[in-house]
């Protein structure tokens, strides 16, 4: 290396020199230019000696399938939810309408998006925030407790009363459409607040794009029903029905489990442990609770999972779920691509390492269905994936090996009821205010992403 840093010549013909009298670099070239990493890399005999039986199983129903969409979280959640209605309505299959809790995250979120713009209008466009916000204005990611606000507001429906559109399938345009007219409303709104307009007038006219949001969204995703018919046979040929019913009304019917008992359980290694922190702007419905996580141990995480499995309840999760997987074969283990070997170097990050650096966050939301539990410690998870069912795992479901769930499981949600008292003690601290652009916020930025 030159004394300025510059790479000289010199170096050059010593790399070249060097990887020509490698024989195993000259293997591994040959390998890696006529085929996939993925298939030169793949540890054989980790596949040989992992079984993808369970102690706990709980699916009986199929996977489902986000196609061309990030709706992953919105999927995990209707997911947790359909074994209760199934039982109750004596049904083999149901889904609930994704398709309709979309809809109203993206009016919900894009009102939430020009309310931030009105709020922070006084601030130079190059802000921090007010670029961050405008560099991605609404996407098809979100959390939890955001899911929880749109179901709590706006209730749900069978997939049969609002079914998949071209656009909720495939959201790629009507985004683009959508980002849009918010980033021309945002400009509309910060030349009032520049010009000094009465803050009246600006939310009068705030409304009137609100209205438009209101007309792309009917347009590409349907109008969603204030009202439907419910009537069904079930699995015993019998014939049910409930008649008229509101959104609110069906799912305070059909849904059994008791999320507003939930909280958002996360493993964060860059911060505190046993206290709670939210995410700036981390929202979609306005006025609704924020996203508050409380930050645990990773192995406090994985027995609270582990607990609710076998107590009969599926758990909502998210996770960096492109990082050492195999699709086809719907597997997941932290050395399952054997990278160090291949190319003869070791990445060394921990963690904690890999958060601060950006080379892992919470890239998808699934729904853990089982666990092979030997002597009371866990060995390997079933997952239901949200990816359909062709080239994806066992029909949709994946095994993850237990040494995966230590570096890439971030996020699960869970009943009060399942927490220590330390973990309840951790509720009550004021959450600390992550930024908006924190790690901890990227599931809800995230296309959820498919691979």
């Amino acid at each position: 290396m030159s004394d300025d840093g510059s790479i000289s010549i010199e170096m050059i013909q010593a790399l070249r020199k060097s990887f020509s009298e490698d024989p195993t670099g000259k293997i591994v070239q040959n390998a890696l230019t006529n085929g996939h990493l993925i298939d030169v890399a793949l540890d054989r005999s980790l596949i040989q000696r992992t079984d993808a039986t369970f102690s706990t199983k709980l699916d009986q129903w199929k996977a489902t399938n986000q196609k061309s969409s990030g709706r992953c979280w919105l999927f995990a959640a209707l997911n947790l939810f359909r074994p209760g209605a199934m039982e109750q309505m004596n049904v083999k299959e149901f889904e609930f309408s994704q398709a309709h809790i979309h809809f109203w995250d993206k009016f919900e979120r894009s009102n939430c998006f020009l309310e931030s713009i009105i709020e922070l209008g006084s601030r130079n466009i190059e802000d921090r925030t007010v670029h961050f916000l405008l560099n991605d204005p609404i996407g098809d990611g979100g959390q939890w407790n955001m899911a929880m606000n749109l179901i709590r507001k706006h209730g749900l429906v069978p997939k049969s009363v609002f079914p998949e559109s071209q656009s909720s399938s495939a959201t790629r345009w009507m985004n683009a459409s959508l980002k849009d007219l918010l980033r021309s409303s945002a400009c509309e709104l910060r030349k009032m607040i520049s010009d000094g307009m009465e803050l009246e007038k600006i939310r009068a006219r705030k409304e009137e794009m609100v209205g438009n949001v209101w007309r792309l969204l009917c347009m590409h995703l349907g109008t969603p029903p204030e009202r439907f018919d419910w009537q069904w046979r079930d699995k015993d040929n019998k014939f049910h029905r409930k008649g008229e019913m509101t959104p609110l009304e069906f799912s305070s019917e059909f849904v059994s489990v008791d999320w507003d008992d939930y909280v958002c359980l996360v493993h964060d290694p860059r911060n505190e442990m046993y206290r709670t922190y939210t995410v700036d702007r981390l929202q979609n419905v306005a006025g609704g609770p924020p996203v508050v996580y409380l930050n645990i141990p990773i192995m406090e995480i994985k027995r609270i999972t582990m607990e609710i499995i076998e107590g009969g309840l599926p758990v909502w999760m998210g996770c960096d779920v492109g990082k050492q997987m195999h699709r086809k074969k719907g597997l997941w283990d932290s050395k399952l691509y054997d990278l160090q070997g291949l190319y003869g170097f070791d990445y060394g990050m921990s963690k904690r390492d890999r958060l601060i650096h950006g080379q892992t966050v919470m890239t998808h939301a699934m729904l853990f269905t089982g666990v092979d539990v030997v002597d009371g410690t866990p060995r390997r998870w079933r997952v239901e994936n949200s990816w359909g069912t062709k080239d994806s795992g066992e029909n949709g479901f994946f095994t993850m090996n237990d040494n995966w769930f230590d570096e890439y499981m971030f996020e699960i949600a869970s009943p009060v009821s399942r927490l220590d008292s330390d973990m309840k003690e951790g509720l009550k601290t004021t959450p600390l205010v992550l930024p908006a652009w924190d790690p901890m916020g990227s599931l809800a930025r995230r296309r959820g992403m498919i691979f």
